[in-house]
């Protein structure tokens, strides 16, 4: 029972409902996951399309699925790297966040007072 026409219309549901949170969605550790999810739907798409050589199954697609799952994988660890640096250094990861309206963090070592003035 072997019916691509149903892969391809499931990889095609999971793509359009990734677009649909990332471009909703704020967070950016969800825009992450969503652009994680989209690349799968690709994939899916690129295994399910693999035809046949000389009645033997093409390999190719399969190597380069293989191959795009490992950039995707270090592609996402280094996002999830920046992300945890962005929330150290901003304290929130959310794009709907208004910078101006968070106070500037102050330096604890700083001998000047709050008005800028030393003493």
């Amino acid at each position: 029972m072997n019916h691509p026409e149903i892969w391809i219309m499931a990889a095609a549901a999971i793509f359009g409902i990734s677009v649909y949170a990332l471009i909703v969605r704020t967070h950016l550790l969800r825009q992450l996951l969503a652009l994680k999810v989209m690349g799968n739907a690709a994939f899916l798409v690129l295994v399910v399309g693999a035809g046949t050589v000389n009645g033997l199954l093409d390999g190719i697609p399969k190597a380069l699925v293989l191959t795009g799952i490992v950039i995707a994988i270090s592609a996402i660890g280094f996002a999830l790297a920046v992300l945890v640096r962005l929330a150290e250094v901003t304290g929130s990861v959310d794009l709907d966040e208004d910078p101006s309206d968070q106070e500037p963090a102050r330096d604890t070592n700083d001998p000047r007072d709050g008005d800028g003035h030393a003493g």
